[in-house]
């Protein structure tokens, strides 16, 4: 006796990709933060160059294109006037761009939060002029993962009503 699957919009969700998970997030920062602490109390000494302000505005750079992707987006799959309809192709990528960018996001920010922390606790000058570099990278790596979950959040179709019907159908079975 075979048994048969199940139709495809009926399998568990475990087959499919959802949304990023708040929880994936902040568990990526704190492992993100300790490793950085642990790192920077090691190796961090005042010898060592001035930390870098190009990842930062990279990081920046980033936020401020996947917001934009994330407006632009949006306007067309709702499809405004003055827009053109949206590839699903390009929203498959943007959707992809997005956990990706949320994930690396997350990550830069618990190391930047961990280095900043650490660095405010270190006493000297080198710890001191390093400290606004680290800031700015940990706002730039929050907005990031802010821009990242906009742009996924955007990519989703809106709910139709003929949607609801069915979905309304297939519950009071």
């Amino acid at each position: 006796m075979t048994q048969s699957r199940p139709p495809r919009d009926q399998e568990p969700d475990g087959s499919r990709m959802g949304p990023t998970r708040f929880s994936t997030l902040v568990v990526a920062v704190l492992a993100a933060a300790a490793l950085a602490w642990l790192l920077i109390s090691s190796f961090y000494y005042s010898g060592m160059p001035r930390l870098p302000w190009l990842p930062v505005v990279t990081l920046g750079g980033l936020a401020v294109l996947e917001a934009y992707a994330a407006v632009n987006t949006r306007g067309r799959i709702e499809r405004k006037p003055g827009r053109e309809p949206v590839n699903p192709l390009l929203v498959a990528r943007f959707v992809v761009l997005a956990k990706a960018s949320a994930l690396a996001g997350a990550i830069f920010l618990g190391c930047y939060a961990g280095l900043t922390g650490w660095l405010f606790v270190e006493p000297t000058n080198a710890a001191i002029q390093d400290r606004p570099a680290a800031g700015a990278g940990a706002l730039a790596s929050l907005a990031l993962v802010a821009a990242a979950l906009w742009l996924e959040r955007s990519c989703r179709v809106p709910e139709s009503d003929d949607d609801a019907d069915d979905r309304q159908g297939r519950s009071g079975r």
